[in-house]
């Protein structure tokens, strides 16, 4: 009984440790998609998180929006050809306490060629300690990383406006296009043909 009950601890202790650490949202996506990404960050010290940086995988995402929050500012990084590499969030006030968590919201477009996209987040704490988020999966401090699922043929996706596109359906629209395109020719078609046959008459009454 003692040691399920030592097992039960421990488990919830990490369970804990594991909810702690900086997340990003959702934990799968699509290639070749818009999607928007949420940044989940608690604090695990008794002291306010006041800045948090993550760096963009370039291979993987071009990230290119992001959400104002209240209570906070961000500084986008770039690289030299002015690709955006990453962003920091500082807080203009107490920053997160030990208590919270904060959700930072960006958009961008997941690579056509992804397979995963693995964020490496640092989060820096008032006390000026800083802990790294950018270990392997099962690290003390692993970085948070999206699953990328392969695009199916005529399956769905989003641009950047939030709208869902089929496949199929712009398939349909091509063929819908083409459809009145050649009713257009032949109504064309069947006028001219119909202006000659006048014409003919015409000449034969004159005979």
């Amino acid at each position: 009984m003692l040691n399920l009950s030592l097992l039960l601890v421990c488990s919830m202790l990490l369970a804990g440790i594991a909810s702690a650490h900086v997340v990003v949202y959702p934990k799968e996506t699509t290639q070749g998609t818009y999607e928007k990404f949420t940044v989940r960050v608690p604090s695990e010290k008794e002291i306010p998180t006041v800045k948090v940086e993550v760096k963009f995988p370039l291979d993987s995402v071009a990230i290119s929006r992001f959400e104002p929050k209240a209570g906070w500012t961000y500084e986008i990084t770039k690289d030299t050809s002015g690709k955006i590499t990453g962003v920091i969030w500082k807080a203009a006030g107490d920053g997160l306490a030990s208590t919270e968590f904060g959700d930072f919201n960006m958009q961008g477009k997941v690579a056509d060629a992804a397979t995963q996209i693995v964020w490496k987040a640092y989060q820096t704490y008032k006390d000026g300690s800083v802990v790294e988020w950018v270990g392997a999966d099962g690290a003390d401090k692993p970085a948070s990383v999206t699953t990328v699922k392969a695009k199916a043929a005529g399956g769905t996706t989003t641009d950047s406006h939030g709208q869902t596109k089929t496949g199929k359906a712009a398939e349909g629209s091509n063929s819908s296009s083409s459809s009145s395109n050649t009713a257009l020719y032949l109504s064309i078609a069947a006028v001219v043909l119909g202006a000659l046959a006048l014409i003919v008459s015409l000449v034969r009454k004159r005979k």
